[in-house]
């Protein structure tokens, strides 16, 4: 695999600047994410007020995405962005010093989570549609989102290892406040930027509502949006899931700690991170299709292994399968969608992904901490991964017909060059 292939889009400084400042971030953002599950099953020993929290984290995610997408379309991304990770950091301000004074409590816990879903929810379709703004060569936008998601994953590698060594040393609090900090990295790289001078769309005085069902209306009459969509979104639902069990498994069927945690979120992090390096190797997006399919069946049939196993050393490297198949399958969505959309509704499409990609995450994480308590983390786990399976199953029947919607559409782009007669 060619180095320069891999990292080519770090050839825009302005992408080089986020990539840079946003990979501080967001090992932060790991380490405080572990910190929290952690913080509310030692205070609980609940693994539903652990779903619960997971989706009050990202409930608010799935309820304005939409409203985000329009926003993203109509004002300039780059402020935008100022103004969410200002935000977020100041959540995380607020975490830290209920935690030092002694007040934390876990419905504390909850609104200031229902707070960042809330603030991620405006980020995510942003962040993902300013991308291209960053990006002079739209050749190198695939990989830009490739890389995206390995710096994504790197720090879930590194910050829930090092967030689950802090925790048993010095307690959750420290995590959260090196969140807090390192939100200044962000902010700085995005200062630093220069950008072309941003020019108001001429439709931005068209009514909210109005764009928000062009939107909705483009997406899911268009078969390969559609699709992709609900391949993602049966995904998500499942892996939330899991996250949201993670803390259960290590405790209660690995018999372990924080570390133990730090452990297993690694190990699924260090796949996905595999998976994202993989893809930022691949010089088109040919194909990507039936990879979507394959890896989506690969991550059901992690989970379904995973969830009958009661050895961690075993949990390890079916985690780092699983991770690899749950992050080439979304971040491949991410590419198509990306290429395909037209560029005027970039961010309410964005806003879509983030839906199926976040937004059900919340969903998955109540359903799973409501039937574990029934029926047991790891029966849970495994309906979920048989899930993944039948969904990756319908997608794969689709397959064809949704090549050929795209095709006309590759061919228009010149990643397809069609041949002489």
């Amino acid at each position: 695999m060619n180095i320069k292939t891999v990292f080519r889009a770090l050839r825009h400084k302005n992408y080089r600047l986020f990539f840079a400042g946003q990979s501080i971030s967001l090992i932060g953002t790991w380490m405080q994410q572990i910190a929290v599950s952690w913080l509310v099953y030692r205070m609980t020993n609940s693994a539903f007020l652990l779903g619960l929290v997971g989706f009050s984290s990202q409930i608010s995610t799935f309820l304005l995405a939409p409203l985000a997408g329009v926003i993203a379309d109509r004002h300039h991304r780059h402020r935008l962005l100022l103004i969410t990770h200002s935000m977020a950091m100041l959540q995380a301000i607020i975490l830290y010093v209920l935690y030092a004074t002694h007040h934390i409590a876990v419905w504390h816990i909850i609104l200031l989570s229902l707070f960042l879903g809330a603030v991620n929810a405006f980020d995510i379709p942003v962040r993902q549609s300013f991308t291209v703004d960053m990006i002079n060569d739209r050749e190198d936008l695939s990989n830009a989102i490739a890389l995206n998601s390995s710096m994504v994953n790197a720090a879930r590698l590194i910050g829930p290892s090092i967030g689950g060594i802090l925790i048993a040393l010095f307690g959750e609090g420290t995590c959260f406040l090196i969140n807090a900090l390192s939100y200044i990295a962000v902010l700085f790289s995005l200062l630093m930027m220069q950008l072309p001078r941003w020019e108001r769309s001429s439709r931005h005085k068209e009514p909210v509502l109005l764009q928000l069902k062009e939107g909705f209306l483009y997406a899911f009459n268009f078969m390969p949006i559609r699709i992709i969509l609900m391949l993602l979104s049966a995904i998500s639902l499942v892996a939330g899931g899991v996250q949201a069990l993670m803390p259960v498994f290590a405790r209660d069927i690995f018999h372990g700690g924080s570390r133990s945690l730090g452990l297993l979120m690694a190990a699924s992090g260090l796949g996905a991170l595999a998976g994202a390096i993989y893809l930022a190797g691949r010089k088109n997006v040919l194909g990507l299709g039936k990879v979507i399919g394959y890896t989506a069946a690969l991550f059901g049939v992690g989970v379904i292994i995973f969830s009958r196993t009661s050895l961690l050393m075993i949990a390890m490297p079916i985690l780092l399968f699983s991770g690899f198949g749950m992050m080439v399958q979304m971040a491949s969505s991410n590419i198509i969608l990306q290429t395909i959309v037209e560029e005027d509704k970039r961010g309410r499409v964005m806003s879509f992904y983030t839906m199926a990609f976040m937004g059900l995450s919340p969903f998955g994480s109540l359903f799973s901490g409501v039937l574990a308590a029934r029926i047991g983390a790891n029966n849970t786990l495994l309906g979920g991964g048989v899930l993944c399976i039948i969904a990756a199953g319908i997608y794969a029947l689709q397959l064809p017909k949704l090549r050929s919607f795209i095709r006309p559409l590759y061919i228009q782009k010149g990643i397809i060059v069609e041949p002489i007669q």
